[in-house]
């Protein structure tokens, strides 16, 4: 089966390369993997696509071998290792505020001895049987180690149980999510900050050895969140891109006497 680059990179100590993906773009994903991304965060939780858009998008990642993590709209465990079978390196799932739901996606998400996800064998992840029942063993030998589990900490709840999460055994990374954090905090009682989140979320990651991130908007930022250890680092993506050229295009525009409006 096809190799994670993201767990590659995990692997290596190294700062995973990612963008995000709102919208059905498949040149993107080209684009992305010739400007040397490694992972492409593909929102299913704040954006609507079909099913088939998502198994066209996760094509393409095989096509241009580049990651896709997929930010899953469920907790359905077979719809979540659908989106595996369908090519999907790996999975985000939001909220995760305590161990024991750590360990129920362990389970739904990976095969055994690890959890209880049911076996196929016949999907884009497995090169749709094309090796046979041979193939078939090949490829459980490999899929748990090549496919990963991203938990989302976005309440104070799960900062203050982010020890017990991260020590799940099948969680992958850790991913703050600032904005539902931060909101989060302004109604919350008790002196914890943002910015002491991230930090007692390095400082957990740190000592059971799991992975970290998060979205990060500036040059700034991502130096400062890798100077804390974090490695899954999102910069950049179709929207923010999308906003500073038609911007930028509209000065040109204003900037241009003869556009410029009688």
């Amino acid at each position: 089966m096809r190799q994670s680059k993201t767990l590659a990179r995990i692997r290596n100590n190294e700062t995973v390369r990612m963008c995000a993906l709102g919208h059905f773009i498949p040149g993107f994903i080209k684009h992305a993997a010739h400007n040397g991304f490694d992972c492409i965060w593909l929102d299913l939780e704040h954006r609507n696509f079909t099913e088939r858009d998502v198994q066209a998008l996760l094509a393409h990642s095989h096509l241009h071998d580049i990651d896709i993590m997929l930010r899953a709209p469920t907790l359905e465990k077979i719809r979540l290792y659908r989106f595996l079978e369908d090519g999907a390196a790996g999975l985000m799932i939001p909220h995760v505020n305590t161990a024991a739901k750590a360990q129920m996606l362990v389970d739904a998400v990976k095969h055994p001895p690890l959890g209880d996800r049911g076996l196929d064998g016949a999907g884009l992840d497995a090169d749709y049987l094309v090796g046979g029942l041979e193939g078939v063993a090949d490829y459980l030998s490999k899929v748990n180690d090549e496919t990963f589990l991203v938990v989302q900490i976005e309440t104070p709840e799960a900062v203050n149980n982010v020890e017990e999460i991260a020590a799940v055994d099948g969680v992958s990374a850790i991913f703050v999510g600032p904005g539902d954090l931060g909101l989060r905090l302004k109604h919350h009682d008790g002196d914890m900050t943002l910015e002491g989140a991230f930090e007692t979320v390095a400082a957990a990651c740190k000592r059971h050895g799991t992975a970290w991130g998060t979205p990060v908007g500036t040059i700034e930022d991502l130096v400062k969140r890798q100077a804390q250890g974090g490695q899954l680092l999102a910069h950049g993506g179709d929207f923010g891109a999308m906003m500073k050229m038609l911007k930028s295009c509209g000065e040109n525009f204003s900037d241009n006497p003869r556009g410029a409006a009688s």
